[in-house]
């Protein structure tokens, strides 16, 4: 993985960020679903568990400036057992997250999760892994900034005065 290649997904996400701050009908209200706190909380938890593996893997030497790391790094270098763990809770802590998402957003992100630990595993070449990396990544970024309110959100919902039931 390239210092290049993170930087593109994060211009893409940031892309999608800035679409969601600046396009009016975004979240889409037909499909948006508020997120609880705890929602917010295992999405943000998970996100840093899958960029902890990731960066475990593909940039070593900045996940071991931070102290007491070592072990983890190796752990999840080993591609074990404990490395399908590191990267398995957060993966379902992200999906359980946004669980509450319309449900084609759900499959989709399922299915590139399951994409990514496929590809890490079982020898695939690492441009194919790379690809799945990215459209996780992706869709991840689309179901939150184009699907979700966030927790304190209280804007009215066109026809009622409360968001759409979960």
């Amino acid at each position: 993985m390239s210092t290049s290649f993170v930087l593109t997904l994060a211009a893409v996400a940031s892309i999608l960020l800035v679409l969601r701050l600046v396009v009016p009908g975004l979240p889409i209200r037909r499909f948006a679903r508020q997120l609880t706190p705890l929602d917010l909380a295992l999405t943000v938890v998970g996100m840093l568990g899958l960029i902890l593996h990731c960066a475990s893997m593909f940039f070593r030497p900045i996940v071991a400036a931070i102290p007491g790391t070592e072990r983890v790094i190796e752990q999840i270098n080993s591609m074990g057992t404990a490395s399908m763990i590191w990267y398995t809770v957060p993966a379902l802590m992200v999906l359980v997250g946004l669980r509450r998402q319309h449900w084609v957003s759900l499959i989709l992100l399922a299915a590139s999760l399951l994409a990514v630990g496929v590809t890490m595993y079982n020898g695939t070449v690492v441009s194919t892994h790379l690809n799945t990396i990215f459209a996780a990544g992706v869709i991840i970024a689309a179901t939150v900034f184009f699907l979700s309110t966030p927790p304190w959100s209280r804007k009215p919902w066109p026809g009622t005065d409360r968001p759409p039931a979960r």
